[in-house]
């Protein structure tokens, strides 16, 4: 199977459901994809396909993945190709001292946590997340793991959403995203 075939089976059995959670929002449903065994295994192709270069170099060893979908797919990819996953996780969800962060999204304002302990200063990190849609998770991660005198190396998304703009908050950043959703 060729990528491109790989992708639109990818973007065939993801499901969209109009004016979720507010009206006026796509929300693109990422579940069918999980559940479904060939679109499990290609996307931990697709996304360890991505991430091999900074590994096999061996600058990045860690994947700060996003709560809680960027946990299924660091945890998918770590499992292929290796490296530890740093959870980056919603407030009161982490057990040990926590640095945190708060900051918009397309539908209201939220605050994400990460162990003070889990970057070294100078720890280069790959961040990982479902969707890019607006950019703001993703800018809290890295703030968090910069925050921590950590490097962010690339951030990885599965989907984009590119009309919603996601990459100019980021532009500072190698973003790659497996593939998007346009025109809506």
């Amino acid at each position: 199977m060729s990528r491109e075939e790989q992708v639109n089976y990818l973007k065939e059995i993801t499901r969209s459901i109009v004016d979720y959670p507010k009206e006026g929002i796509i929300f693109r449903d990422l579940t069918p994809v999980f559940q479904d065994k060939k679109g499990m295994a290609i996307l931990t192709d697709l996304l360890s396909a991505s991430m091999l270069n900074e590994i096999k170099r061996g600058d990045v060893n860690k994947m700060v993945a996003v709560e809680s979908r960027g946990f299924i797919l660091a945890g998918a990819v770590s499992g292929k190709i290796g490296g530890g996953v740093v959870l980056v996780r919603k407030p009161g969800k982490l057990p040990a001292k926590t640095r945190s962060v708060s900051y918009l999204l397309e539908y209201g304002e939220d605050v994400l946590e990460i162990h003070e302990d889990a970057i070294v200063p100078g720890e280069e990190v790959v961040v990982i997340d479902d969707l890019l849609a607006t950019g703001g998770t993703a800018e809290a991660a890295c703030k968090l793991v910069e925050s921590l005198g950590g490097l962010v190396r690339k951030i990885l998304f599965l989907v984009e959403l590119p009309d919603l703009g996601g990459r100019k908050r980021l532009l500072k950043y190698d973003v790659e995203a497996i593939f998007a959703f346009e025109g809506e």
